[in-house]
């Protein structure tokens, strides 16, 4: 069996940081209502910082703990809904400041919070064994976030988190993505100032589409693999809420310390809250060898996917 192992981990983040208690002075909310709601204590917010800028930052800690070099890379990707241009992709701005070779492929693509499993998606397909490739997941999502709104504003946050796969054989690896192409509970019509230049969100069907996808999705990758949740010893949700985790690993009966959360540091940061997990795990000693992860994710599109990974 042919699959892609990951093999180095990096983050960056914004410097400043908005607490509930900061976002109840711009909007009527406060520290009680969203914490309980949604889990979510602070979030990192962009001021000076680019989606080219926070990408590198994570790529140079990924290709650097990896242990491979810059000019190993056979593949660059990075996934996010808030690119600086139309036109250089960041992928493309990143890869110009690494010494990388100048014939592979290097591109940007949009799945919303599916993203990273988009990515690891497409990695595995397009990677022979014994290459590697880098793959980002950056989003500035206070770009599209209507700060006047508390219903949205609350939940958005900028990250991004990186990591370098290798093609192995013998790994323990599945993955599946999904589409279904229904725009209307969960969309932003426009990165321009206009109205529609911000997310909207019907919280009550993304809620009811999130966990009848994470279910389904895990309850794939298990059959698939014929595993049970005793076999695996962490599952890794994108951080939307901590209400969506926290059902689904109710209706699983799994152990609270096997879903790994860390949204109330980093709110929702869309594809780049599931590498972010991820290296939240390895710095906490989570990720030793031996172990297996099950990362499940649901986005904007709709989109959604899951993975089954080998630590």
């Amino acid at each position: 069996m042919e699959g892609i192992k990951i093999i180095g981990y990096g983050h960056a983040l914004p410097e400043k940081i908005v607490s509930n208690e900061d976002l109840s002075k711009m909007v009527d909310t406060s520290d009680e209502w969203i914490s309980s709601r949604t889990g979510i204590k602070n979030r990192y917010v962009s001021e000076q910082e680019t989606n080219a800028s926070l990408s590198l930052a994570a790529a140079k800690e990924a290709i650097a703990d990896s242990g491979k070099k810059e000019e190993d890379l056979d593949l660059i990707l990075l996934a996010t809904v808030t690119p600086d241009y139309v036109t250089p992709s960041v992928a493309c701005r990143v890869a110009a400041e690494l010494s990388v070779k100048k014939e592979i492929p290097v591109f940007d693509f949009n799945a919303a919070c599916s993203g990273f499993l988009y990515g690891l998606y497409l990695a595995d397909r397009l990677l022979k064994v014994g290459q590697c490739a880098l793959l980002m997941a950056t989003e500035q999502l206070s770009k599209i976030t209507d700060f006047t709104d508390r219903s949205t504003c609350v939940l958005f946050g900028d990250g991004s988190g990186a990591v370098v796969v290798e093609k192995k054989k013998e790994v323990s690896f599945d993955c599946f993505v999904g589409a279904d192409g229904n725009a209307g509970p969960l969309y932003c019509k426009s990165l321009r100032f206009t109205k529609d230049a911000y997310i909207h969100m019907n919280g009550k069907e993304v809620f009811r589409f999130a966990v009848d996808k994470i279910q389904k999705s895990i309850a794939r990758i298990l059959e698939q693999n014929h595993l049970t949740m005793d076999d695996i010893d962490y599952v890794v949700c994108h951080q939307a809420n901590y209400r969506i985790i926290d059902y689904v690993r109710k209706k699983l009966h799994a152990p609270e310390e096997k879903f790994f959360c860390n949204i109330q540091n980093y709110a929702n940061t869309s594809a780049a809250s599931i590498p972010l997990a991820l290296y939240d795990m390895r710095q906490q000693g989570l990720l030793c060898p031996g172990k297996k992860v099950i990362v499940v994710g649901f986005g904007g599109g709709f989109t959604w996917g899951a993975a089954l990974l080998d630590c």
